[in-house]
């Protein structure tokens, strides 16, 4: 799944992950500047930062491609 299309999902799902999401990594902001930004408390930022950069990772995580052979390593 694209970037782009994995974020729109966040925004819809979870608005406030998605905005510390782009204040942080497209805006280069600390936690603590995106948490005065939105008007949140630092920590439920911290918070909202890690659990969508789980989100993110899940989303984008492709299925392993089986590996060629018969799978005794050889």
């Amino acid at each position: 799944m694209a970037l782009g299309e994995t974020l729109a999902i966040l925004e819809t799902r979870r608005p406030r992950q998605h905005q510390i999401v782009m204040l942080r990594f497209f805006g280069g902001l600390t936690v603590a500047e995106a948490a005065e930004v939105v008007g949140i408390d630092e920590r439920t930022a911290r918070r909202d930062w890690l659990a969508a950069r789980l989100f993110l990772l899940r989303q984008l995580e492709d299925d392993p491609e089986p590996s060629s052979g018969d799978g005794d390593g050889a």
